[in-house]
C-alpha cells in the first residue's frame, strides 16, 4: 500500500494569508522601521540601500526579498564527532534548555545553578540519543564571574560533548572567544571557514528593536561563517498587540530584519527563523508560557518560514509555567511539543527540562522530556515500513481463535516497537515490587546513573591544555 509517514499538518493560516502578512510586514519596514543600536550595523544597512535616520532603519522591499532568497533552506551543522553531525532543515532537532537561573532536583529542590550543574547537564545531553545538540546555557552558573563565564562554559561544552554545539549571546569580545575556542577544538586556524560548527541565538527586543550586545554577537558569528538563530519573544498584550495576527506581523518584521542583516554581512549565511511569542496574562501582566495562544501565534510564523520564505524554523516546545515536575508540567509541555512539531518546526528549542516560566531547569524533567519527544517523533513517523503491508495469507493461516505471539513475523519484528524509557507500563503489583516509584523518582535515578558513568573528559590532554592556555591568555 502507498501509505506515507505522517506529515506536519497543524496550520492556523492559509496560503492566501502569507502574502497579506508579508505585505503588512513590508509596510511596517517602510513606514515604521526597525531600531538598531549599533553604529557599524547602521553603516551596513546604509551601504545596502536602506534609509537610515539616527538609529532607525527603513528596509526597502527589494532588499528584504533578495535577502530572504539568499538564506539557505537547509545546511549541515558539523559536530566534533562527524557521525553526530546533523542537517538543519530536515528532521526536527532537539536543542538544550537556555536561560534558566535556577536548577531543581528531588534531592536539593530549587537553588541557584552552579558550574557543576552546567557540566552535569552537558553530560546528560551527551548521554541521551534523543538530544541532538549540546551547549547553550541550561543554567546560569552563580559561582562564576561574568567576565570569565563564557570561557569556562565553552570549555565544559568541549570537554563533555561531541555533538553539534550551541554558543550563547554575549558581548563582542566574548563571542569572539567562544569562536576561537571552537576553532581550536575543530582543528585550528581557518577550521570555521570550512564548516558551520556552532550556533548562537540572537534576540530582538520587542517591539521592533535590536540592541548592541546581540548585534555585536551576530556580527562575530556571521563573519566567522557560523549559524545565527534569530528570535524574538513578544508578549501579546504587553510588548506586542493583544491581537494574535497583529503579533504574527510584528514578530515577522523583527525576525526578517535580523535575517536581512545576516545576509548583507555574508550572502548565504545560515540562519534560523525563531518565533517565540507568548500571550500575557492580562490580569497580572505576567509572562505565561503554558497557554495555547502563544503557540498559535508561533505556528502562523512557522508556516510563513517553512512554506513561504523556505527558511528553517525554530519553536519553543518544552516550556511550562509549572513550578515542579507535576501533572501541569506534563500537559503543558506535551501541548507545546505537539503543536511545535506538528507545525513543522525544524529546531525544538527549550525542549528539555524547563519549568517555572523558563526560570528553572529540572534534572528529572530533562530525562522525562526525552521520552515525550520520542513519543511525538514516533507519532510523526505515522504508519510506515513493514507496518504498511497487509498479509492476508498470515491472517488466514492463524485462523479463528489462534494467536500471533509465536508467529514468525512477530519474532522477526518484536524489537521494532516503540517502548517507553521511563513511564511504567506493567501491572500495579509489579510496580509495587519494584519500589512503587513515580516517574520523577525513576528519572532522578537515571540522572545519577548517567553522571556516575560519564567520562571525566571527551578530549585528549593536549587539546585540553591548549584550550586552557587560550583561557589564560584571555584572562591576562
Amino acid at each position: 500500500m502507498n501509505i506515507m509517514p505522517l506529515k506536519p499538518r497543524l496550520e492556523v493560516i492559509s496560503v492566501d494569508d502569507f502574502e497579506e502578512i508579508h505585505r503588512a510586514t513590508m509596510k511596517l519596514f517602510a513606514e515604521t522601521g526597525i531600531v538598531f543600536r549599533h553604529e557599524a550595523v547602521l553603516s551596513l544597512f546604509k551601504d545596502h540601500g536602506a534609509i537610515v535616520e539616527g538609529n532607525l532603519v527603513r528596509l526597502p522591499e527589494k532588499l528584504v526579498e533578495d535577502s530572504i532568497k539568499l538564506a539557505p533552506q537547509k545546511f549541515r551543522w558539523q559536530a566534533r564527532n562527524n557521525e553526530r553531525s546533523v542537517i538543519m532543515g530536515e528532521s526536527p532537532l532537539v536543542q538544550p534548555a537556555a536561560g534558566p537561573v535556577y536548577v531543581h532536583d528531588l534531592d536539593s529542590g530549587r537553588r541557584p545553578g552552579t558550574l557543576q550543574d552546567y557540566t552535569n547537564l552537558q553530560k546528560i545531553y551527551q548521554a541521551q540519543d534523543v538530544f541532538d545538540l549540546a551547549g547553550m546555557i541550561p543554567c546560569e552558573p552563580s559561582d562564576v564571574s561574568q567576565d570569565r563565564k563564557h570561557l569556562y562554559l565553552m570549555l565544559e561544552i568541549l570537554k563533555h560533548t561531541d555533538k553539534p554545539a550551541n554558543g550563547f549571546m554575549t558581548t563582542g569580545d566574548q563571542a569572539r572567544a567562544q569562536l576561537d575556542m571552537m576553532e581550536i577544538a575543530m582543528g585550528g586556524k581557518n577550521a570555521l571557514d570550512q564548516h558551520h560548527c556552532i550556533a548562537v541565538s540572537i534576540g530582538a527586543t520587542s517591539p521592533l528593536t535590536y540592541t548592541w550586545d546581540p548585534l555585536e554577537t551576530l556580527l562575530q558569528y556571521v563573519r566567522r561563517n557560523q549559524m545565527v538563530h534569530l528570535l524574538c519573544a513578544p508578549l501579546a498584550g504587553v510588548s506586542a498587540p493583544i491581537g494574535l495576527m497583529d503579533t504574527v506581523v510584528l514578530q515577522n518584521a523583527e525576525l526578517l530584519a535580523g535575517i536581512v542583516l545576516a545576509q548583507i554581512i555574508q550572502p548565504g549565511a545560515p540562519v534560523v527563523y525563531g518565533p517565540s511569542a507568548t500571550a500575557a496574562d492580562l490580569q497580572s501582566g505576567d509572562f505565561f508560557s503554558g497557554t495555547p495562544e502563544g503557540m498559535l501565534i508561533n505556528i502562523a510564523n512557522i508556516q510563513l518560514a517553512t512554506q513561504f520564505y523556505n527558511i528553517p524554523a525554530r519553536a519553543m516546545t518544552g516550556i511550562t509555567d509549572a513550578k515542579i515536575v507535576d501533572y501541569q508540567a506534563g500537559f503543558e509541555t506535551m501541548q507545546n511539543l505537539m503543536m511545535g512539531m506538528l507545525a513543522g518546526a525544524h529546531l525544538l528549542n527549550e525542549a528539555v527540562g524547563i519549568i517555572d516560566n523558563i526560570l528553572t531547569v529540572s534534572y528529572e524533567k530533562t530525562i522525562i522530556d526525552g521520552e515525550l519527544i520520542s513519543r511525538v517523533k514516533r507519532i510523526m513517523q505515522g504508519i510506515d515500513g513493514p507496518d504498511c503491508d497487509m498479509n492476508i495469507e498470515m491472517i488466514k493461516e492463524v485462523g479463528h481463535g489462534g494467536n500471533y505471539l509465536l508467529h514468525d513475523t512477530t519474532f522477526k519484528r518484536c524489537r521494532d516497537r516503540w517502548r517507553a524509557s521511563h513511564s511504567y507500563c506493567g501491572s500495579y503489583s509489579d510496580w509495587e515490587k519494584r519500589g512503587g516509584r513515580d516517574i520523577v523518582q525513576r528519572a532522578n535515578k537515571t540522572c545519577k546513573e548517567i553522571l556516575a558513568a560519564a567520562p571525566e573528559t571527551l578530549i585528549d590532554p593536549a587539546l585540553e591544555e591548549e584550550l586552557k592556555a587560550y583561557i589564560d591568555s584571555e584572562l591576562k
